[in-house]
């Protein structure tokens, strides 16, 4: 393939063996069945201080965080108890809200934080990629097959593997099993009809080769439950790592060929699973 093949460093391997994709993660507001939050207010000024001392250390990479207080005024503000009402097109503006609002957020963007450096560690020495280097065609083994992507987008999948298995931990303290990594549902629009979709009919299809069993489909990256009725949706998130400098994180647009041709991540996510979505980065929650 015409692409340029990226070897690893001594100790790791190119990218990751397995790329999980990453689809968005929307928090609901609204939701009522938040657990019991753990550990003193001293461990939460650690957590904010890390992320604080991350961006004062590489400012670049928060972009939102000079932007905070002109941004603040024109936040539109989501009341809770009326998430449901908002109107669909709303879903897709990202808004420059990049403060956690709860523990579990501080600890999720902590997550995020910790991945981009991991990652940008591993291949660049600590810095960022410069944006050509995000723009470079590399060659990444994924399910065993080399694909062809660019650079920003190997290095995103990487991240979100490194973010979500940060997530697993934290998730499995707080939510015990009232959580889902990576579920995929099947989603009717015009019916608004919403199956499950399980990971053995998931990986049956893919091995087939029978991807459009899951043309209509949605995979966001975790998922809450509600305690009194599980299979609902109560918050979910997406983690987003831009690449180029100073970019902002944004739903991924669906294109022509996809049954939600026309529209966003977003929308699709608040249409399905009647939550507000919001996406976690390094530079906090953009709601």
């Amino acid at each position: 393939m015409g692409g340029l093949v990226l070897h690893s460093p001594p100790g790791f391997a190119l990218f990751s063996p397995r790329v999980f994709l990453l689809p968005a993660i929307v928090l609901l507001t609204a939701c009522a069945t938040v657990p019991p939050q753990s550990g003193s207010s001293g461990s939460r000024d650690l957590r904010l201080d890390t992320y604080s001392t991350h961006c004062g250390k590489y400012p670049a990479t928060c972009p939102e965080l000079a932007e905070k207080q002109a941004a603040a005024s024109k936040a539109l503000t989501v009341a809770t108890g009326a998430t449901r009402a908002i109107p669909v097109a709303a879903a897709a503006l990202v808004l420059r809200d990049t403060e956690p609002q709860d523990e579990l957020e501080r600890q999720l963007v902590e997550c995020a934080v910790q991945a981009d450096l991991e990652v940008n560690r591993r291949w660049f020495g600590g810095r960022r990629p410069h944006d050509d280097e995000c723009f470079e065609e590399v060659e990444v083994e994924v399910d065993g097959c080399l694909e062809s992507m660019t650079r920003a987008a190997a290095l995103g999948h990487e991240k979100h593997a490194v973010a979500l298995a940060c997530a697993r931990r934290v998730l499995n303290k707080e939510w015990g099993d009232l959580y889902s990594i990576e579920p995929r549902y099947r989603f009717f629009r015009q019916t608004r009809l919403l199956e499950s979709v399980s990971r053995d009919e998931e990986t049956r299809l893919l091995a087939s080769g029978c991807t459009k069993g899951l043309w209509r489909t949605i995979k966001p990256d975790i998922v809450l439950h509600g305690r009194e009725n599980p299979p609902l949706a109560c918050r979910v998130f997406d983690f987003k790592f831009p690449c180029l400098e100073g970019k902002k994180p944004q739903w991924t647009r669906y294109g022509p060929k996809s049954a939600f041709a026309g529209t966003d991540q977003g929308t699709i996510y608040m249409e399905a699973l009647e939550c507000r979505p919001v996406i976690l980065s390094p530079a906090g929650v953009f709601r």
